[in-house]
């Protein structure tokens, strides 16, 4: 029979597992939220930057031409950032289990 020490043990890890999880969750969605504050002003800014060129174009094929060069961009950007975010989620659920790895049993 277990003893109340033991249970009381037993509380007390699983009581701080929980707690570093919380905080390794907690400080890997501030940097999602960081990276995508990050990467929508970039967005705005080549928007902007965008507008810019498109109102100095002189000629449709031009006009043409800059729209095609920033739809490439904007892909390739998206992809980019989608494939980071995407890295970002897996550590954070690597971390998260990590204290609780000893109630998994071993091989």
């Amino acid at each position: 029979m277990t003893s109340v020490e033991d249970l009381q043990k037993l509380a007390k890890e699983n009581a701080e597992n929980a707690q570093k999880a919380f905080g390794t969750l907690s400080k890997g969605l501030q940097t999602i939220a960081t990276e995508m504050a990050d990467y929508s002003k970039k967005s705005f800014e080549e928007g902007s930057a965008l507008l810019e060129q498109l109102s100095g174009a002189k000629s449709l094929d031009k006009v043409v031409e800059i729209q095609s060069d920033y739809a490439k961009k904007v892909y390739e950007g998206l992809v980019a950032q989608s494939t980071k975010i995407g890295e970002l989620y897996t550590d954070i659920a690597k971390d998260i289990a990590k204290p609780f790895e000893n109630f998994i049993p071993k091989k």
